[in-house]
């Protein structure tokens, strides 16, 4: 059987991890993106450069939201169902 190199996480899924992670017992929190904008100029050689926007993604994080949306989980939820999976 082949290795995985590569595994893909929904918003959703990204969010109940951190939760956990973090121990919220709480509220309705979603994935934080914070991303950073730097300038360059690139291009194949000195005589083609174009001026371009470099946005780095900077670190990655969970944020509170008032009420639930399509990007939040219930950390009430998410507790419970780590509270009642079983161990392996």
């Amino acid at each position: 059987m082949a290795t995985p190199k590569q595994y893909s996480f929904g918003f959703k899924e990204l969010a109940e991890m951190l939760v956990r992670e973090a121990g919220v017992r709480e509220g309705h929190w979603g994935l934080l993106i914070r991303f950073g904008l730097s300038a360059s100029n690139i291009g194949p050689s000195d005589d083609d450069l174009r001026p371009a926007a470099i946005v780095p993604v900077m670190d990655v994080g969970i944020q509170q939201f008032d009420k639930p949306n399509s990007l939040t989980v219930d950390a009430a939820e998410v507790q419970k169902k780590t509270k009642s999976a079983p161990i392996p």
